[in-house]
């Protein structure tokens, strides 16, 4: 989730801060061993761009929680955070928010590093390990960041078309969670990628990818959306919290990142795409 903090700048900066004897193992009872560690090892498999990712948004969070003080805390948000306001003329008139130009382009990115609490980024890396796995799978380590970069700028950019004025700073992963989401639902659905979750079976996350018209007839991707947009729908404009907390939940945000994954994901796919009348998994091929 993307979250924007109260009302009140001042108060939400404030606030953020064996047993003996002789065994004997026969040749098909190792081979029995070797079937179930097989089966069991892969599931801990998780790609090491999805690790590293994760990695930073602890290590990041871990920083604001037990090394910064209160005033470096608030520093680093007007720096790295992604505020509306930075944008504003009436703003940048008056001197603007600390960073200058530098700020108002990296910030695009730099506010899905950060999390409002442990509760936000244990939610956010949950969903990360779960798509971003079967994504990181098809698209390599450079691809993944650069989707990862690409999608969390749309949810900056779509945040700021609902919010110009704000200065309620938003944080999280979650735009860049959503692009993957709808990544994944890009080819998830043709062969079933999703239900190998951590299975080194490179196969099964190259098939390839229906046409996004193609996919947009698919029953179970219109549920999907639907439920996915409804939810967003619900938490955001209900102003309701996942995890009963007061902080509100940046929507808008997360259907830009979203959007994006659903639409750019052909720009970053290294599978070439099925023809309308649809191809196995065989006849995938990299370009």
């Amino acid at each position: 989730m993307c979250w924007k903090g109260g009302r009140e700048p001042s108060l939400f900066f404030a606030s953020l801060a064996a047993p003996g004897g002789a065994a004997y193992v026969h040749a098909t009872q190792v081979r029995q061993v070797d079937i179930l560690r097989s089966a069991s090892e892969p599931i801990f498999n998780v790609p090491p761009v999805v690790t590293t990712t994760l990695a930073t948004l602890v290590l990041v969070h871990a920083l604001r929680f037990w090394v910064l003080t209160q005033e470096q805390d608030v520093d680093l948000l007007l720096l790295f955070s992604f505020i509306p306001a930075r944008y504003d003329p009436a703003v940048l008139a008056q001197g603007g928010v600390p960073g200058g130009l530098g700020a108002q382009i990296w910030t695009f990115v730099t506010y899905a590093l950060i999390h409002g609490d442990w509760v936000h980024l244990g939610l956010n890396g949950v969903w990360l390990l779960a798509f971003g796995t079967p994504v990181a799978r098809r698209f390599g380590k450079t691809r993944f960041l650069a989707f990862f970069a690409a999608t969390a700028a749309a949810g900056a950019a779509m945040h700021l078309a609902f919010h110009g004025h704000a200065f309620v700073p938003m944080v999280g992963a979650s735009a860049s969670i959503s692009g993957f989401m709808a990544a994944a639902m890009r080819f998830a659905f043709r062969a079933g990628p999703l239900g190998l979750m951590g299975r080194d079976d490179v196969a099964a996350y190259r098939v390839p990818a229906l046409p996004l018209t193609a996919v947009l007839r698919d029953f179970r991707v219109l549920m999907f959306l639907a439920v996915w947009f409804g939810l967003n729908l619900v938490f955001g404009i209900g102003s309701l919290s996942l995890d009963g907390g007061e902080q509100a939940i940046a929507w808008q945000a997360h259907i830009g990142g979203f959007l994006a994954g659903l639409l750019a994901f052909a720009a970053f796919d290294p599978v070439k795409a099925a023809p309308l009348g649809g191809s196995g998994p065989d006849e995938a091929t990299i370009h």
